[in-house]
């Protein structure tokens, strides 16, 4: 999928859980994704409702390989409990947040 006003962004969606139990597949299909195309890889998570370490290490892991490839991984629609997490973590001042009015409002 496009992104208007970024036509070389690319969108992926995750399910609702990333956890140890399915991080491998989600890897594999970020990891893919960075690799086949150009510029930001937007990584939607507004169905996830659940993430452990083993998730929150698939986003670092993904954000590194964006950055050796010059491309920059975008998250959108981070739910409130997530962005907790991420927030906790401190993950929030290393991984791109997209902020959106509703956030912001």
């Amino acid at each position: 999928m496009r992104v208007r006003g970024n036509p070389k962004a690319q969108v992926v969606r995750t399910g609702q859980r990333l956890d140890a139990g399915t991080s491998a597949g989600v890897r594999s299909m970020l990891h893919e994704a960075v690799e086949s195309g150009e510029g930001d890889l937007i990584l939607d998570l507004s169905k996830l409702e659940m993430i452990d370490a083993t998730g929150l290490g698939v986003l670092v892991g993904t954000h590194r390989l964006a950055l050796s490839a010059q491309r920059r991984l975008v998250l959108r629609g981070v739910p409130p409990r997530i962005m907790r997490i991420l927030a906790v973590t401190r993950l929030n001042r290393v991984l791109h947040v997209e902020v959106t009015h509703a956030a912001v409002a």
